[in-house]
């Protein structure tokens, strides 16, 4: 079990400056660790994931179940969260609002790298655009909210493609391939999806270079919920030369982690892990999913 704290800080969108109360924070690393743990665990092992002493996270444990917090098993000893985590969440799921969190990340997306962000969600048509956040530099590219991507010729449309449900996309890859609605891009082979869509999941996101638009790369990335379906895309697009969309860039990895804050925040705890995507860089280019 890794070092509880360690994923509190990466959650962080802003860092709380101010003084505090320290045992309260210590106790909010033994509840990440059964966040992560994600099944009862032995005090030992929380104890490990939160960096205190078994003897200290004991008697944190005792207060959280007298509050309702955590619950001990009577048969294993180990612990797990409560009744009143479960209300804690239900709380947070009622009064918070996805579609704010997602288009605030693009305004400061868009500022930090000096590129154009999209929000896409899947709508009627497709991956439908609810948000447009311009570049410093001016991209000539026509989009708007209430456009539609192409599943098959944008990073966005590959992503939806990939994560969406197969019977959903189908219908609309089809019409896609007629020439049947008017979305931006350029549908590429349908015969070549499958494939590209599988190189998509393992790695975590779609790239395109100079399609559909000569000279403009762009860095689609998806925002998750708690049960790991794609609630929004997130999407980076620039001139080639401003946007560097290889697997090792540092602008992919900056993209990325804002993906995975912003899932973070909808109660996704499986992001695509760095190690997962280095190891199918080559069939990534064998595929040729960035060059439609």
């Amino acid at each position: 079990m890794r070092q509880a704290g360690e994923k509190q800080a990466q959650d962080r969108a802003h860092p709380v400056e101010g003084r505090g109360v320290q045992s309260i924070e210590t106790g909010g690393r033994l509840l990440d660790a059964m966040i992560v743990s994600g099944q009862p665990a032995m005090l030992r092992d929380l104890a490990a994931a939160a960096g205190i002493a078994p003897a200290q996270a004991h008697a944190y444990l005792v207060s959280f179940r007298k509050i309702g917090m955590v619950e001990q098993d009577p048969l294993s000893g180990r612990y797990l969260l409560g009744p009143m985590a479960l209300q804690l969440g239900l709380s947070r799921m009622r009064s918070f609002d996805p579609l704010r969190l997602a288009c605030n990340a693009a305004i400061d997306l868009a500022r930090d790298m000096g590129l154009m962000v999209t929000v896409s969600v899947w709508g009627m048509y497709g991956p439908t655009i609810i948000q447009v956040q311009e570049a410093v530099e001016p991209v000539h590219v026509n989009l708007r909210a209430g456009a539609v991507f192409t599943l098959s010729g944008t990073a966005t449309g590959r992503l939806f493609a990939a994560l969406m449900p197969e019977p959903i996309v189908a219908p609309l890859l089809r019409q896609e391939m007629r020439g049947g609605s008017p979305s931006i891009g350029k549908p590429t082979a349908v015969s070549a999806l499958p494939q590209s869509s599988e190189v998509v999941r393992r790695l975590g996101y779609a790239t395109t270079e100079g399609v559909p638009v000569p000279g403009v790369n762009a860095i689609a990335v998806p925002v998750l919920d708690h049960a790991g379906q794609l609630v929004f895309a997130l999407t980076v697009i620039g001139h080639a030369a401003m946007l560097d969309v290889g697997i090792d860039g540092a602008q992919l990895a900056q993209v990325l982690a804002v993906g995975r804050k912003l899932s973070a925040q909808l109660g996704h705890r499986d992001a695509p892990r760095p190690e997962a995507r280095a190891t199918v860089a080559k069939s990534a280019r064998k595929v040729a999913i960035q060059r439609g």
